[in-house]
């Protein structure tokens, strides 16, 4: 039987102070300014330079995908309503729309996005609407810079079916295996196929490029494949052992784009630190570690105490990207699939998931402090931060610090932006939010694709509320519950 949490609602906390006070206790260094500026010359409103281009703020939208795509991978309705909102957010930086597979066996469910000739029409509407919807809100889009998030599901791939895993697996991992119901004898993903795999992400970066998007994320983050390369120690051959090996396959995407597209921005979303899969204890419901150390699996995981972080291979990969030209950085961590609670801290988790193993502020504190670490050490990469929803009502007072102390240059926002799509500008213009359209991390948008449905916010976003599908998310949720 699940135990109840017995961690602080951020709601509660009427006051910075009473915020404070409560962060103090815990014992974590989250600092907050107590008031928030807005208007042209406050510190979440100033433009920054990248290159030749302006970024007209600190805001950025972090990918957030909808499970709402056709069977060949174009756009519906609801991707398009999804995208004009982030055009409408007033960010001005939009961190790939959401990821887009480069091959259909890529595809994390078939409803999921797919570059392709035959969709390349549906991802320019996609861009274009939510320019379009950019610029009746904040009057102009010369300062936006929009890209397109290109993946791979890798271990982590449905493409035919929502309950059939199909995985595409860069070396065995003795518990993730488990999860995704492979055994010893499974095939790896052989090294002429990865070197297929790159001419289909140069092709879909030339694609990109021809739609007009700015830039596009060659994703490395969250357990999809180009995450797992950079923990294949254990796979032999050029593309696993030692680091050199694990970034070939990022080497090779970046040459092959500079070849082909060489005025095309490229960025990567990583998961700059790991720790061990999580699962729920049978008793109290609450996340647990599945293994000891030591544990070799993870990228910027302390093989010997692997519920740390071990910032050694992370600084090496982030000056490689220094090297390859890039600039635009956007860090995460871990994997929502097996230990959600440090990347996507949430009081209320997910129906595959578990109550949290500590306090979710704990885990905010974490992203933003290693983040600030990293920042200080590459003050010239061009870095967006994780993790600031949680933080709710404090969520401005937190960001405007980080940003003014230099200590990240943009504020990613996910989750906020589906139950408030409106959030910047709303904070950039009048400083006044509305708390009744602040996440508050129920996870139903996570909850919804894992019994098949559409993702949105159901609690917050009338829209989702009022469809068909919504009463089939609650029979879902109470069947979980009663089940246990």
């Amino acid at each position: 039987m699940s135990t109840p949490i017995t961690y602080r609602r951020l709601g509660s906390l009427k006051t910075v102070e009473e915020f404070e006070a409560y962060t103090a206790t815990l014992g974590i260094d989250l600092p907050v300014d107590h008031d928030v500026a807005h208007g042209p010359d406050a510190p979440l409103a100033q433009p920054f330079r990248l290159g030749e281009r302006i970024i007209g703020n600190r805001f950025c939208a972090l990918p957030m995908e909808g499970w709402d795509g056709t069977a060949d991978g174009q756009p519906t309705g609801l991707t398009v309503r999804r995208w004009a909102h982030f055009g409408q957010s007033g960010a001005k930086l939009i961190w790939g729309g959401e990821a887009v597979a480069v091959r259909p066996d890529g595809r994390a469910n078939p409803n999921q996005l797919l570059i392709h000739d035959a969709t390349l029409g549906g991802l320019e509407r996609l861009r274009r609407t939510l320019v379009e919807a950019h610029v009746a809100r904040m009057g102009r889009a010369d300062d936006l810079l929009v890209g397109l998030q290109l993946t791979h599901s890798g271990r982590y791939a449905r493409p035919h079916r929502k309950d059939k895993p199909e995985p595409v697996i860069a070396y065995h991992h003795p518990l993730l295996d488990a999860r995704v119901g492979i055994g010893p004898d499974y095939p790896v993903i052989s090294d002429g196929e990865i070197e297929r795999l790159i001419v289909d992400f140069v092709r879909a970066g030339e694609q990109a490029h021809r739609l007009g998007f700015d830039f596009v994320d060659i994703k490395h983050c969250h357990g999809y494949l180009g995450h797992e390369l950079l923990s294949a120690r254990t796979r032999p051959g050029p593309l696993g052992g030692d680091l050199a090996n694990r970034t070939r396959f990022l080497r090779e995407v970046v040459a092959g784009l500079r070849a082909h597209v060489p005025h095309l921005l490229i960025g990567v979303r990583v998961s700059i630190f790991d720790f061990v899969p999580f699962t729920k204890d049978p008793e109290s419901g609450r996340g647990v570690p599945q293994a000891d150390a030591p544990y070799p699996y993870g990228f910027g995981c302390d093989p010997e105490n692997p519920l740390s972080y071990d910032l050694t291979e992370p600084v090496a990969f982030l000056r490689l990207l220094e090297e390859l030209g890039i600039r635009l950085v956007c860090l995460s961590a871990g994997s929502p699939y097996y230990n959600p609670h440090i990347q996507r801290p949430a009081f209320f988790p997910p129906s595959d998931g578990y109550l949290p193993p500590e306090d979710p502020l704990v885990g905010v504190a974490r992203q933003l402090n290693v983040v600030a670490q990293l920042k200080s050490l590459f003050p010239n990469l061009a870095m967006v931060g994780s993790g600031y929803t949680y933080l709710q009502d404090y969520l401005a007072h937190a960001a405007q610090y980080r940003v003014r102390t230099g200590q990240v240059d943009f504020v990613g926002l996910g989750r906020m932006l589906l139950s408030y799509p409106e959030y910047p500008n709303d904070i950039l213009t009048t400083g006044i939010f509305d708390r009744k359209r602040l996440c508050r991390t129920f996870s139903d948008c996570t909850t919804a694709p894992r019994c098949g449905l559409v993702s949105g916010c159901y609690p917050l976003d009338a829209f989702y509320g009022e469809l068909p599908e919504a009463q089939r998310l609650r029979e879902f949720k109470a069947r979980k519950k009663t089940a246990g």
